[in-house]
């Protein structure tokens, strides 16, 4: 029997990373093959004719799992009955902004966006932001639209998840696809902290520890970490832009796992609200090792702390912190 539509928002639709996604989620990359979507793009009034034309390229490419296109500058038309919203709309930071100038734009537009989700939105919608700052954006949506389960919004760190998979397979020269389990701890920025001590990479030996099997410790606790941290900013200065074919991949990756599970003994970074576990304080969008099950993520307990690992996890913590005061203070 054919599935009802879900409908998918993405907000900064004409965008880089929106460009990349929306056919993405078309093609069934983020629901399944299986899946009809019916997709709401909302950007600003002054893409509003670069909205248009994405409009008319998913008509073109003829989608057969696409059954209607809504394309808007109005927040409550774009909102209306979403299943599913991806926040990648924000104002970006600029050469000479202060952060807190950059945190005030973000603010007002987050707090906006909440209150039409709050109204508009489908009573279990799930919210995924993308947009920095991803976590503290994520509060704030999560602060002016209280009738949204917290647990329904989260943000994006399955990017930096998956740039750590990456390295990790190209150092290894192994499949991608038989790495898993790193973790991404904290805030999605460049004091994140790329975990490989939970993190394994099938073999044909077997499962075997990725800190055992790579046997150099110095280049994981360094060169790696900086690498996945600082990934964004290498890719801006190849490109002299940012990334969106990843970004938006991952941003797939982030809903069809939390929508359809996680495969057994495997766990996903996702940004989600912190309930004190690993000692990171309750009220920080905080990211976390999950699994996800009928809908639903769950933060993976029980999971062995170092010295070095305990010192990165607090620094991010910190920084999050820091940022939630921030944009407390831009409310005021």
């Amino acid at each position: 029997m054919a599935k009802n539509p879900v409908r998918v928002l993405v907000t900064g639709a004409a965008g880089q990373i929106g460009y990349a996604l929306v056919p993405m989620i078309a093609r069934g990359a983020m629901l399944g093959p299986d899946q009809p979507v019916i997709l709401h793009m909302l950007d600003i009034e002054p893409a509003a004719e670069a909205l248009n034309g994405v409009k008319m390229e998913l008509i073109d490419a003829a989608f057969p799992l696409l059954k209607g296109v809504v394309a808007t500058t109005d927040v409550a038309e774009a909102c209306k009955d979403v299943n599913i919203a991806v926040m990648v709309g924000g104002f970006p930071r600029k050469e000479g902004m202060e952060r807190k100038d950059v945190m005030s734009k973000n603010v007002s537009i987050y707090k906006a966006q909440a209150s039409a989700l709050e109204k508009h939105a489908a009573p279990d919608c799930k919210v995924l932001v993308v947009a920095n700052p991803a976590n503290t954006n994520a509060l704030i949506l999560k602060e002016f639209a209280p009738s949204i389960p917290e647990k329904n919004i989260t943000c994006l760190t399955r990017l930096d998840h998956n740039r750590a998979l990456g390295q990790i397979s190209e150092r290894l020269d192994a499949q991608v696809s038989d790495v898993k389990n790193v973790i991404i701890w904290g805030n999605h920025s460049s004091t994140q902290y790329p975990d490989v001590n939970h993190a394994t990479v099938t073999t044909s030996s077997g499962e075997n520890s990725v800190r055992e099997i790579i046997a150099d410790d110095n280049w994981l606790n360094s060169e790696f970490i900086t690498t996945v941290q600082q990934r964004g900013a290498a890719i801006i200065k190849a490109r002299k832009l940012s990334s969106a074919l990843s970004a938006a991949s991952s941003a797939c990756d982030h809903i069809r796992n939390w929508v359809h599970g996680t495969p057994k003994g495997t766990w996903v970074s996702m940004g989600v609200y912190s309930d004190g576990s690993y000692g990171i304080q309750e009220g920080l969008i905080y990211s976390f090792p999950v699994t996800c099950e009928k809908g639903e993520w769950s933060i993976v307990q029980g999971l062995k702390i170092d010295e070095f690992s305990r010192a990165k996890m607090d620094t991010t913590a910190k920084e999050l912190a820091e940022e939630k005061s921030l944009a407390y203070s831009c409310l005021n």
